[in-house]
């Protein structure tokens, strides 16, 4: 680490002979991954490390360039991205292979990797600390590079029921609202204060005021979203822990494939199937299949139902937790949402258990 600041240092001195800014440097130093946290630059700068400069730079600017520096790789300091070729990378309690399972890692999912020891990372990510084995992470250039191509561009709400309208203008119809913090994903920002985004497979519109415009990276999966709790019946959570298994596989509109592609409807037809029950390949069909449940009846296994303009386009399958696993665009392909992302229009119980 110290090896890594004094070189930093040295880049940052020719940086001010050249007399680049001062975002220039954070950027430099970032480039060249000599990215330190911000205590360990006080401590070098303490103990002398920054007598090189300080002549030209003080020791207040120096810190705001670290502190611009770390962690701008999508808020990561250290970034570690997922190189696994399917399914999702264990994350442990312990480094060692029969530790705790506490969570998941995504393919292609970020982690700021806090130390490595032995063949393991110890990382954290989203909501989740573990171990994971350091083989299936990028890391340093790469994990640049791979987060360069994976980051999406994201809509956050900032305002609680965020109306999502058909057309960029007031004066459309409000297809649903989304409750805040909910993200969506960018298709286009427009000059005229609205931003495209997808809801699902379909491309609508928001008002820029009312959400932050931020790029992103997906995280860790917590073993909270990946369990139960008790009272539910066994093909219940085996259904849910079935879908659980294409968690990332892609969108293809029409699609039927759990594992080559699938629409919201071909996803929760494929999974049912499975279990020996017949649904059409309509969202619009199978909300009226089943019975009619309220949300506070809701249990893991029922079927969560979206609309546009009174008319159903969307379902989703709970998993609960306040959780559902869906089909949702080609961009985002088989994801966990809150079930409350969007406004639900039904709800329906296919299971009679």
């Amino acid at each position: 680490m110290k090896r890594q600041m004094i070189c930093g240092i040295c880049i940052l001195t020719s940086l001010m002979t050249l007399g680049k800014p001062m975002d220039t440097f954070a950027a430099e130093l970032n480039r060249e991954n000599t990215v330190t946290t911000i205590d360990d630059t006080e401590e070098l700068l303490t103990a002398g490390a920054g007598d090189l400069f300080l002549s030209s730079l003080t020791k207040v600017e120096y810190l705001e360039i670290a502190r611009r520096a770390e962690g701008a790789l999508w808020g990561y300091t250290h970034l570690g991205i997922c190189n696994v070729e399917e399914n999702n990378l264990n994350i442990r309690q312990e480094p060692d292979e029969s530790g705790k399972l506490v969570g998941k890692l995504p393919k292609n999912a970020a982690c700021e990797i806090v130390s490595s020891e032995n063949g393991w990372a110890h990382i954290t990510s989203g909501k989740v600390e573990g171990y994971v084995k350091e083989e299936y992470l990028l890391t340093g250039f790469d994990a640049k590079k791979k987060g360069e191509e994976l980051a999406s561009a994201l809509a956050v709400a900032t305002a609680d029921g965020l109306n999502i309208r058909e057309y960029p203008s007031t004066d459309a119809e409000i297809v649903t609202q989304v409750a805040s913090g909910e993200a969506l994903d960018i298709v286009e920002i427009q000059d005229d204060g609205w931003i495209r985004v997808y809801l699902d497979d379909e491309e609508v519109y928001v008002s820029s005021d009312y959400v932050e415009v931020k790029s992103d990276l997906e995280t860790a999966i917590t073993m909270t979203e990946l369990l139960y709790g008790q009272g539910v019946s066994d093909v219940r959570v085996d259904i849910c822990q079935y879908a659980k298994q294409f968690l990332g596989n892609p969108y293809v509109w029409g699609g039927t494939s759990l594992t080559n592609g699938a629409d919201c409807s071909g996803f929760i037809l494929s999974v049912f199937a499975k279990y020996g029950v017949s649904l059409p390949h309509s969202s619009r069909a199978q909300a009226n299949m089943g019975t009619r449940i309220n949300a506070s009846e809701l249990q893991p296994g029922d079927l969560v139902f979206y609309a546009k303009g009174g008319t159903v386009n969307h379902v989703a399958l709970y998993i609960g937790g306040g959780q559902v696993i869906h089909a949702s665009s080609p961009k985002t392909g088989i994801k966990i949402s809150s079930y409350n992302y969007r406004t639900p229009y039904r709800m329906v119980r296919i299971l009679q258990d």
